[in-house]
């Protein structure tokens, strides 16, 4: 029995011993390292605190001074993204390391996920020129990208917008700066274009004056510039005579239809035909 507990008693003593030294390696750890981790992460929390402190900042100044929302918003995640960039590096040399070698591997990572994503940073790029440049705003109507329709949001990958019959179109910005944009509200005025065909043996001169007397007749048709009526073309079947009145550009789509109701009642009072295409077909019979 005295050996067993003499045997138990040198295991506990060898335990004690290599707590001992675990405690005491933990400490020196603890006393070369503590104050390198420690400043490491006072850099980061109060660089962060900063960099957040700035972009709101920055946000509220661009607020005041009445700058678009989505660039003021693109141009603080910028900014805010730059600064607690450098507070990571400066956190990251607190420890030790070279920052040369870190920002040089940072360097090459985001050269890599550049390749990476280029289709999405050419969407980014695209957005910062539509956003810069503004060939259209929020509100207005347009066609661009293979879609049209009301623009709701330009935003910093895609634009998105409404057609008239209430359907959400998301178009890539790079798509909308890579083609043709064709920006209908950007002037206050828009034509009305109108081909009208009247019959050969019609009155030309009693067509052209109905027409300039059904637009003359609209109040939301405007006087300058004047409205324009003349002979469009010689067609198979009709001479065709073209209307070309100016309205505001909210009205646009509402004349549009009512002049085409209005001239056809209006010919029809007066007689004046509106021929269809024609064809004549003759039938020969031939011996078998």
């Amino acid at each position: 029995m005295g050996l067993l507990q003499d045997g138990a008693g040198e295991a506990a003593l060898r335990e004690l011993q290599e707590g001992r030294s675990w405690v005491e390696q933990a400490l020196d750890w603890a006393r070369d390292y503590a104050p390198a981790v420690l400043g490491a992460l006072l850099t980061f929390l109060i660089g962060r605190w900063l960099a957040q402190f700035g972009a709101g900042l920055l946000r509220r100044i661009f607020a005041a001074r009445h700058i678009d929302p989505t660039l003021s918003g693109f141009l603080c995640n910028l900014a805010y993204t730059a600064a607690l960039t450098l507070v990571i590096v400066a956190a990251v040399g607190k420890l030790g390391v070279e920052t040369t070698s870190f920002v040089a591997i940072l360097g090459a990572a985001t050269l890599a996920l550049g390749f990476a994503l280029q289709s999405t940073l050419g969407d980014v790029s695209s957005g910062v020129m539509l956003i810069f440049f503004r060939p259209f705003s929020v509100g207005d109507t347009v066609e661009t990208g293979g879609g049209s329709g009301i623009v709701e949001e330009i935003g910093i990958f895609a634009t998105h917008m409404r057609t008239a019959d209430n359907k959400t179109i998301i178009i890539p910005n790079s798509k909308i700066t890579g083609n043709t944009i064709t920006n209908y509200s950007a002037k206050a005025t828009r034509r009305v274009d109108l081909v009208v065909g009247v019959g050969y043996r019609d009155d030309l001169r009693l067509a052209k004056e109905t027409l300039l007397e059904v637009c003359g007749a609209d109040q939301r048709i405007l006087d300058t510039p004047p409205t324009e009526v003349g002979v469009a073309a010689l067609g198979e079947s009709s001479v065709d005579l073209y209307c070309r009145p100016w309205v505001k550009i909210a009205d646009h789509a509402a004349v549009t239809a009512d002049l085409l109701e209005r001239i056809k009642l209006a010919f029809d009072g007066k007689g004046i035909s509106i021929p269809c295409p024609q064809r004549d077909v003759r039938l020969f019979q031939t011996s078998a």
